[in-house]
């Protein structure tokens, strides 16, 4: 890597970070700095961008809990299911190319921007804390959006908040806060995975992860202390799904050729 890959790197992972505690799709900028800037080949960009995702996962898990914003008593049901699922998912995204997928995953950000833009006051709204889901529901909801985070993380966080906030009823700052637990959680399991397949480089990894962690925790401190929290991880949430649609339609690919 040269030195301008270097910052390019720790600038993207920083923004990564960022995106990624307030909303979600931060892989977005990642993966793409590393298949079409560093050429790496899809697979082993799916594991090397798992070395930032924990590190920021992690220092964003701590900030959340250093300001008391993670509920991790009455989301435990929810911890577990989550990363039960991004076992299969993961172990899915060894044996089986993930560029298919891909073709699923535009469809479903369409869909889910309809979500966010439709009464965007239930985004907002206060966590209700005597809302139970039952286990028909959060059981196969969570082990679903789990399969999908391990299979290929890019999207995850979106879809994971917009069950969180609309099915659990949880605010939207806890449920970035159990968001970045669970990722922590499964993306350490999926690292050891991809290691052992021989699909994760440790250097170009760990330097997107310097910018991430850092994009990470000071966005988690943001979240926890700030009274305008929610508006702005919503008006960010907004923001990221449409800009994904459009790029996975290649709305930007004038731009860069």
């Amino acid at each position: 890597m040269s030195t301008t890959q270097y910052i390019i790197a720790i600038i993207g992972g920083f923004l990564a970070g960022v995106v990624n505690t307030l909303a979600g799709s931060g892989s977005v900028i990642t993966l793409g700095f590393l298949t079409e800037i560093l050429g790496l080949p899809a697979n082993l960009a799916n594991g090397t961008n798992r070395v930032g995702v924990f590190m920021q996962s992690l220092a964003s898990a701590g900030a959340f809990k250093q300001n008391n914003k993670l509920p991790l008593e009455r989301s435990k049901l929810i911890i577990i299911m989550t990363i039960i699922g991004a076992i299969f998912g993961v172990w899915t995204a060894v044996l089986t190319p993930n560029e298919s997928f891909k073709v699923i995953y535009k469809y479903l950000m369409i869909l889910m921007l309809g979500v966010i833009l439709i009464k965007p006051q239930r985004w907002l709204q206060a966590a209700d804390l005597e809302n139970k889901l039952p286990l028909w529901i959060s059981i196969p909801a969570f082990l679903l959006i789990g399969f999908y985070g391990g299979f290929i993380q890019m999207g995850v966080g979106v879809f994971f908040l917009a069950v969180m906030v609309l099915v659990a009823k949880y605010d939207l700052v806890e449920s970035n806060a159990v968001k970045t637990v669970v990722i922590t959680i499964y993306t350490a399991i999926v690292l050891v995975i991809f290691h052992f397949q021989g699909l994760v480089d440790w250097k170009i990894g760990g330097i997107i992860a310097i910018g991430q962690a850092t994009g990470g925790y000071l966005t988690a401190q943001f979240a926890s202390k700030s009274d305008q929290a929610a508006i702005w991880a919503y008006r960010l949430l907004v923001v990221i799904v449409i800009l994904v649609v459009l790029n996975t339609f290649g709305a930007f690919n004038a731009f860069i050729s």
